[in-house]
């Protein structure tokens, strides 16, 4: 897939410019307990809200089938967008309140990965558009009335569980787990089953990588910089990334984006899966 001329990224200032844009479509993508009421109780004006769990992914009976959030079927992601008012030419920002580590990421891969042009993060998220005075707004929005988006298939590249096992611990290829330190090792595991990380994966938490102190990310030299060094002289094509769920690991895609890389592949079902699957499990605990 061919790099995408619109810069995968907008700052708070750039967005409050185009704030009156009629292609404008914004999306509130914060996570949480009482979600639901916390964004009809304050959201960016006009910004529609979606659901990680419910809209962006098909989350199976069982979780080894596909891990915790597997993507959804092209057909329901396709009714979504429609469901949103959102057209092909429309210019789509996406927002959370994670520095775009939880679901405002994942959907901008998605979107990428369908073939929409206009799609950018809002770096810094809310808390940059609230220090900007970017207008909030409470109770339900409207979303415009369109035809259904036609998707033909996802145009970006992806690695199945198997094939990640096939090529982790080949040194022509590269497998990346952006999940923290302490999970990657095998210490703690919060959410899945069992702790630890796939045999040959390198360790590169996506939080002290990609990000600054105030939860922006990085410059694109830098971060372009970073990347080269960890990929060395690997084509893009043999590099994997992934981390709990295959959400996370689309924020180092995006950082990758940013800074003018081409996107590598992506593991969606991620440790969520692997690990549900009597696959090899590797720590850094010493017995």
């Amino acid at each position: 897939m061919s790099k995408k001329t619109i810069k995968p990224l907008i700052s708070a200032e750039e967005l409050l410019t185009i704030r009156q844009n009629k292609n404008l479509v914004l999306i509130d993508t914060r996570m949480g307990k009482d979600i639901t009421a916390t964004y009809l109780e304050n959201h960016l004006k006009g910004a529609l809200h979606v659901h990680l769990n419910n809209d962006l992914s098909d989350i199976k009976e069982n979780l080894a089938n596909g891990g915790r959030h597997p993507l959804p079927s092209i057909e329901k992601f396709s009714k979504i967008l429609t469901d949103l008012g959102i057209s092909p030419d429309n210019h789509i920002v996406i927002y959370d309140d994670k520095s775009a580590a939880i679901a405002s990421a994942r959907l901008w891969w998605m979107l990428t990965a369908i073939g929409h042009e206009k799609v950018q993060v809002l770096n810094g998220g809310l808390k940059e558009a609230l220090r900007v005075g970017y207008p909030t707004s409470s109770g339900k929005e409207t979303p415009a009335k369109v035809a259904p988006y036609s998707i033909a298939n996802w145009k970006l590249p992806m690695k199945t569980m198997n094939e990640v096992e096939k090529i982790s611990q080949d040194n022509d290829y590269l497998v990346i787990d952006v999940r923290a330190k302490e999970r990657y090792n095998g210490e703690v595991e919060p959410i899945d089953l069992i702790a630890g990380h796939i045999p040959g994966a390198t360790n590169i938490p996506f939080t002290s990588t990609n990000l600054d102190e105030n939860g922006l990310y990085l410059e694109p030299s830098i971060l372009k910089e970073k990347y080269e060094k960890i990929i060395g002289s690997k084509p893009m094509e043999n590099v994997t990334i992934h981390c709990g769920s295959g959400v996370t690991a689309c924020h180092t895609l995006l950082a990758m984006a940013h800074a003018n890389l081409e996107i590598p592949n992506l593991y969606v079902g991620s440790w969520s899966e692997w690990s549900r699957n009597n696959k090899t499990i590797a720590t850094n605990i010493k017995q």
